[in-house]
Order: structure tokens, then C-alpha cells, then sequence
């Protein structure tokens, strides 16, 4: 199924998180906080200002960004499960060093 968001909506796709601690002590996944790290796997077209034009967006498909911890609405497309959220939801985008890691 193809997906997009509207206005500035953004899907996202969570990034791992690390099942040890420091320590090496293994957490099991029940235990594990979802990751405020993610991939934006689309985008809206940006946000409609009063007067009709289009605000572009900021981020893009690709961009890993950080999110806050109860942000977005989680979704389940083909299977995966994604979050759709406003751009206005995400804190930053972060170096591309983090696209290995998915979930």
C-alpha cells in the first residue's frame, strides 16, 4: 500500500534500541522504552498558511530525526508498524550515521 501524509504530517519508522545495558545486562523487549530515534519514510506537502500558501517542509524521506517519547500516532502499514506525527512534533533531525540501525 503507497502512503502519504497530508499537509505536514511526516511518516516515520522507528530506529532500534539497545537491547543491553552498559553493563551487558540483556533487557528483554517488554522492558525496553520505545526509541525517540527515527527514519521519515514520507512527507506532506507542508503546512496552509490563512491566506492559501503552502509553508514547505523542513525535513525530508530520509532525514533520521528525534522525536519526543509520546509523540505521533502509531500506524500499522503492510505489516510495519510506523508512527504519522506533525513536523512540529520532531526536535531535530540528527547526521545520517543512525540509517543502519532499523527495526
Amino acid at each position: 500500500m503507497k502512503f502519504r501524509p497530508l499537509h505536514d504530517r511526516v511518516l516515520v519508522r522507528r530506529l532500534t534500541s539497545e537491547a543491553k545495558t552498559a553493563g551487558g545486562i540483556i533487557i528483554p523487549e517488554t522492558a525496553q522504552e520505545k526509541p525517540s530515534e527515527g527514519i521519515i519514510v514520507a512527507v506532506g506537502t507542508g503546512a496552509r498558511r490563512d491566506d492559501g500558501t503552502i509553508v514547505p517542509m523542513e525535513v525530508k524521506a530520509g532525514d533520521c530525526v528525534l522525536f519526543g517519547k509520546w509523540g505521533g500516532t502509531e500506524v500499522k502499514i503492510d505489516g510495519e508498524d510506523l508512527l504519522i506525527m506533525k513536523e512540529s512534533d520532531i526536535l531535530g533531525v540528527v547526521d545520517g550515521s543512525a540509517k543502519g540501525k532499523k527495526k
